[in-house]
């Protein structure tokens, strides 16, 4: 394929933070979008010092509240070569970090389709990051939190459950894994809670999102997934293409056939079969996938090994290849036409 050709070409781009020339954007910024405004009311008044040293102040926690607001965050280059903006859609308990700086201080996929000329626009979803949180008792159940070291074990960096150890000699990480290790404490620190309870309230933010940015090409990852294809399906005359990067989640089978003018890649990395869910997690997707193309939708499967790329667990946006990926994902982009 003539993406494949191209992506090969563009590995030789810089990737050394300190081999990089200087970007010059026309504008960046920020923004929150969505929302909707919830009322609470029998709580009681509460008394509470705000800064030490002050005076006490009363707080009514009872009224109108603004909440599931969404933060997104543009940088749009000088020179200009994607033919439309580029939306970055992160994982579950993760924000739009993710896509920056790589754990280990290397440039991530931001920094690397801003190069490459595209306006990029990367959020943090609603209840992450800063998007910020709403009072206690909009969201229904309870935040999930994420242990040290179930990444390790759960997103193919380590060899499954029981991989992981606080001491890092007894670590088992996967041979050949493309992870850097040495930024994997930075990874953690990056997760954050996350509901099960709150995915209509994230499509909502996602669809804002289309609706002030798009038309558009959408990039997401893992929870994502499933954002991506709903929006899609939402405003199908909005979306140009959309590339799911190892999807947990999918679109509506019934309205798969509003994809069909839309061009979508879906990318997996190395060691599925030597995990224990994620064969499930593919094999869901390949049901999806099926059910795309039956509706007439044109779909890519791109499995990083089967085009000599090795060594990727589900974070291969942060991975010490993740160039390459990005590199890959603009050959086929520009495969589609989307890249002037």
């Amino acid at each position: 394929m003539r993406w494949l050709v191209l992506a090969l070409a563009l590995l030789a781009a810089p990737a050394c933070a300190q081999e990089r020339p200087s970007v010059t954007l026309r504008d960046f910024g920020s923004f929150h979008v969505g929302g909707r405004s919830a009322t609470i009311s029998g709580e009681p008044v509460k008394e509470l010092m705000l800064t030490p040293g002050g005076a006490p102040l009363k707080i009514d926690p009872n009224g109108t509240y603004l909440v599931e607001s969404m933060y997104v965050q543009y940088f749009l280059p000088a020179e200009r070569h994607g033919a439309y903006p580029l939306l970055l859609w992160h994982g579950g308990g993760l924000s739009g970090v993710e896509f920056e700086t790589t754990p280990d201080g290397r440039p991530g996929w931001l920094d690397w389709f801003v190069r490459a000329g595209w306006d990029v626009y990367n959020s943090d979803a609603v209840e992450r990051g800063r998007a910020g949180f709403p009072p206690p008792g909009i969201f229904k159940g309870e935040p999930m939190f994420v242990t040290r070291g179930r990444p390790f074990e759960q997103f193919r960096i380590g060899a499954g459950a029981g991989s992981w150890n606080d001491d890092p000699a007894l670590r088992r990480q996967l041979p050949g894994s493309q992870f850097p290790m040495a930024g994997y404490d930075n990874f953690i620190r990056e997760q954050s809670p996350r509901w099960v309870t709150t995915d209509e309230a994230i499509l909502r933010g996602y669809i804002a999102e289309i609706d002030r940015v798009c038309p558009c090409v959408i990039l997401g990852h893992s929870q994502a997934g499933q954002f991506v294809f709903r929006a899609a399906q939402a405003r199908p005359d909005k979306v140009k293409a959309l590339v799911a990067v190892e999807p947990s989640g999918f679109g509506v089978p019934a309205q798969a056939a509003l994809l069909k003018d839309i061009p979508v890649a879906v990318i997996y990395g190395d060691f599925i079969d030597q995990d224990a869910r994620w064969p499930a997690i593919r094999a869901n997707g390949m049901k999806w996938v099926e059910a795309m193309r039956a509706a007439g939708v044109k779909v890519d499967v791109i499995s990083l090994p089967e085009h000599g790329i090795h060594g990727n667990g589900h974070m291969m946006m942060m991975e010490k290849n993740n160039a390459e990926i990005a590199a890959l994902i603009q050959g086929w982009l520009k495969d589609k036409g989307l890249v002037k």
